[in-house]
């Protein structure tokens, strides 16, 4: 088993393990020593969020590249896809972001892009992991007339916004359209408000004053409620809500109803269907998505590729049958024509473009799918005890499901990022469900802890 990298890469506190100092230096170290085997002075392209402990892990990272003798550009703070897309540009071995997504500011995270912009597969990552844990540091080191280099990744952000305006449909404007962005004091602060305006929309900014402190704060993709009064107040069209790296983004409509991932991917998957921009006009989505898109799908002729939760797995699914899009319910959405990656500001122009496109408000095209009622509960746990080894809780699971037949489904799993199991439930009666769900939860809690 894995004991650093999960879903979307190394998460943890800030300043503890193995996000302290050291073990950052190790990390840096062993991602430049991996990628020098295929070049002698490998060169790696850094960005990071707003949380205050960016700069720390940056520089831990930095020394540990350069004292095997790797070259680091540093873009600062920027977007996570923005990582993706320039290290593809500068041809960089790779490229590694500093961030937690959408956890609190205490927290922090590294993850790591291919040369290619693409997230690094599980067997590379286990073997940055192996070097890590057990490499002699020393044997890595070069010697001092070796020893690498850092330096600033001057016009980033400009390059970036460069490549986000091109994703627009040649000659549309947003022009009469106000819209509210909520940046959540995040990596978005910057990028999203210089690229809708310079898309002509009237453009209302919130949480775009980060201090280190306030990234997620009550705001972004996790806590849209704001958004929704924001958007209510101006009299806008539209609501966007990134989080921390502004690789996802949940939607709020003119009425300041929340439109989430599920809602905007039956929304553009059919749209490229008509277009003839969705080969087998079939789309990759996660076992988390509402049962509602799979039904509104298959009404418009649309097939839906599952995968397991992760965006990475999303994206690795799209590769290996050739799909040009995919998503997650949480607002990760990848165009594959324009990225490698999800990307929340990316996200917010396809879906602006199709309102300017077919007149019509987001909250009419929202129609197209009808939400089942679905409860999420998460149990923090100390282990992450495999449901096999488990007695009581599979039958806890499977009695549920029985119960529910055909017109729900229960889904539990260990998050990826943190130590907690999530359950998930979905029917048609929304306080039948919730009970299910603390009936589980019940279950679970007295097995694992």
């Amino acid at each position: 088993m894995r004991k650093l990298f999960g879903t979307d890469g190394i998460r943890g506190q800030a300043n503890k393990y193995p996000l302290d100092g050291s073990t950052v230096f190790k990390i840096g170290a062993a991602i430049a020593s991996h990628f020098a085997e295929k070049k002698r002075v490998p060169r790696l392209v850094i960005g990071r969020d707003t949380r205050r402990s960016g700069r720390m892990i940056q520089g831990a990272l930095v020394s540990g590249i350069c004292s095997v003798g790797g070259e680091a550009l540093l873009a600062n703070v920027i977007t996570t896809p923005a990582i993706a897309y320039l290290t593809q540009v500068v041809e960089a071995d790779a490229g590694i972001v500093i961030s937690a997504s959408h956890n609190p500011y205490v927290d922090n995270g590294i993850k790591i892009f291919g040369r290619d912009g693409f997230k690094l597969p599980d067997e590379e990552e286990e073997q940055i992991e192996e070097l890590i844990l057990h490499a002699d540091m020393d044997e890595l080191a070069v010697p001092p007339h070796a020893v690498g280099d850092a330096g600033i990744f001057d016009g980033a952000v400009d390059r970036y916004i460069h490549s986000l305006l091109a994703t627009a449909p040649r000659g549309i404007s947003f022009s009469g359209k106000k819209v509210v962005l909520d940046c959540a004091n995040g990596a978005a602060f910057e990028v999203a408000p210089r690229v809708f305006r310079r898309l002509q929309a009237n453009v209302v900014a919130i949480h775009n004053e980060p201090n280190g402190r306030n990234i997620n704060k009550a705001c972004g993709s996790l806590h849209p409620e704001e958004l929704g009064v924001a958007v209510r107040e101006n009299g806008a069209d539209i609501g966007i809500a990134f989080d921390g790296d502004a690789d996802r983004a949940i939607f709020v409509d003119e009425n300041g109803q929340i439109v989430d991932g599920d809602q905007i991917m039956a929304i553009c998957a059919t749209r490229m269907m008509k277009q003839g921009r969705l080969p087998g006009n079939t789309f990759v989505a996660t076992v988390m998505s509402n049962m509602g898109l799979f039904k509104a799908c298959e009404a418009q002729g649309v097939k839906v590729l599952k995968t397991k939760v992760g965006d990475r797995y999303v994206m690795e699914e799209m590769r290996k049958h050739g799909h040009t899009f995919g998503g997650e319910q949480s607002g990760h959405l990848i165009f594959s024509d324009f990225s490698t990656t999800g990307d929340g500001v990316l996200a917010a122009i396809q879906v602006l473009s199709i309102m300017v496109d077919e007149n019509k408000r987001l909250s009419e095209l929202a129609k197209i799918m009808e939400r089942y009622p679905q409860v999420l509960k998460n149990l923090n746990v100390v282990y992450k005890t495999p449901m096999e080894e488990l007695e009581k809780a599979p039958e806890i699971i499977k009695q549920v499901e029985s119960e529910l037949g055909d017109e729900g489904r229960v889904l539990v799993r260990y998050s990826g990022t943190e130590n907690k199991i999530r359950v998930m439930v979905e029917g048609k009666n929304a306080e039948e469900i919730d009970a299910y769900a603390d009936r589980i939860i019940k279950v679970l809690d007295a097995e694992l802890n």
